[in-house]
């Protein structure tokens, strides 16, 4: 599914989101606070957008993803950059090997989700951090409502006007209305062995960054 939606994914996660997007993306930067020499692991990279912050503040990135169509069209792009693939329940690397690691928008489609939280605790060094960015639920109740709205009815229509796989994107409303919110997610976060586990709302909780450390 993922393969198909690879050519214009950022385009169409850019109209989508109504530009919110290229913020969100900001504020992982932020979280993650990548410093020159550092080792990042960008989970669920898809074609490495997420990736830049991190490499022009000097880390080495390793972009992960499990979508080859992803990893190819990246590769044609930033082909300087280490392109991994990988299964986020079973990485491909040794223990104890990053700074921090990041997944924005993919632990939702994992299927073991619990199970990639303790891979991603795996391979960080003790002391470092997890970054996650992910869709969450809007605190304020009517705009809850209409936020819903808009997944189920507007996004579907919207998909089809902009990109190459519109039923990836009919799945995309469905599994947001599924994933668990704030609290929850920080609690499996805190079961997987990360402590310090926050997070901040983003757009007014349609997206929430979750943070947490492995203990040194």
């Amino acid at each position: 599914m993922f393969d198909d939606v690879a050519e214009k994914y950022d385009l169409t996660n850019d109209v989508l989101s109504l530009g919110q997007a290229r913020l969100w993306r900001k504020e992982v930067a932020k979280a993650v606070d990548a410093r020159p020499a550092q080792k990042i692991l960008d989970l669920a990279a898809g074609t490495a957008t997420s990736s830049q912050p991190f490499a022009q503040a000097g880390a080495y990135v390793v972009p992960c993803d499990f979508s080859l169509g992803m990893l190819s069209v990246g590769k044609q792009r930033h082909p300087h950059m280490p392109f991994t693939a990988g299964d986020a329940t079973r990485l491909p690397f040794a223990d104890d090997v990053f700074d921090a690691v990041s997944i924005s928008f993919g632990l939702r489609n994992v299927q073991e989700t619990d199970k990639a939280l303790r891979e991603l605790y795996r391979v960080t060094k003790p002391g470092g951090r997890v970054v996650i960015c992910e869709f969450s639920q809007p605190t304020w109740t009517p705009f809850r409502t209409v936020y819903t709205e808009y997944l189920m009815r507007a996004l579907p229509p919207v998909a089809r006007a902009v990109s190459s796989n519109p039923d990836a994107y009919v799945y995309l409303a469905e599994s947001i209305r599924e994933w668990p919110d704030q609290p929850a997610l920080a609690s499996r976060l805190q079961s997987a062995g990360w402590s310090e586990v926050a997070w901040r709302n983003l757009t007014g909780g349609i997206v929430a960054l979750h943070r947490g450390f492995k203990q040194a």
